[in-house]
C-alpha cells in the first residue's frame, strides 16, 4: 500500500507521486506517516521532509507551512521547498556562513528574530544535503 504525497508552494508543485512512507517536521516534533494513518492537520516547521520511495530515502528542505493527512493522501503546503538533490552544496554552505555572521551582528529583537529564522532556513538546506543517502 502507498501514500499519495503532494508538496506545494505558492508558485509550484514540488512533488506529486506515490510514496511508501514519510517523516515530517512539525511544530510539535517529527511524525512518521505510513499508509492508513489517522487523519490530521498540522503545522509544518522549518525542517527536513524524508520520503521513502523505491527502497531509498530522499530528502526535501521545507520552509514552514501546513500539512493535511487522511485517506492515504498527504498534502503539504509550504512557503518554500527544495529537494535535497537540487541544492547547490557550495551555495548552501555560503548562505549558512552568512546567516551565522548576520546573527552575530543582529541588534534589536526584530533583527535577531529575522536572523535566527534565516539561520534555521540555511541549516535546513545544508541538512537536506547531508541527509542524501
Amino acid at each position: 500500500m502507498t501514500l499519495n504525497l503532494c508538496v506545494l508552494t505558492p508558485n509550484r508543485i514540488v512533488w506529486d507521486s506515490k510514496v511508501k512512507e514519510i517523516i515530517l517536521s512539525t511544530n510539535s516534533g517529527q511524525i512518521g506517516v505510513l499508509p492508513n494513518h489517522a487523519p490530521i492537520a498540522t503545522a509544518v516547521d522549518i525542517g527536513i521532509l524524508r520520503i521513502h520511495l523505491n527502497d531509498q530515502w530522499l530528502t526535501m528542505a521545507l520552509m514552514g507551512g501546513f500539512a493535511r493527512i487522511g485517506n492515504n493522501e498527504i498534502t503539504i503546503l509550504v512557503n518554500d521547498a527544495e529537494k535535497g538533490s537540487d541544492i547547490d552544496s557550495q551555495e548552501a554552505q555560503q548562505t549558512l556562513e552568512r546567516a551565522e555572521a548576520n546573527l552575530k551582528k543582529a541588534e534589536g529583537k526584530r533583527q535577531r528574530i529575522e536572523a535566527n529564522l534565516a539561520l534555521r532556513r540555511a541549516r535546513t538546506r545544508v541538512e537536506a544535503l547531508d541527509s542524501i543517502s
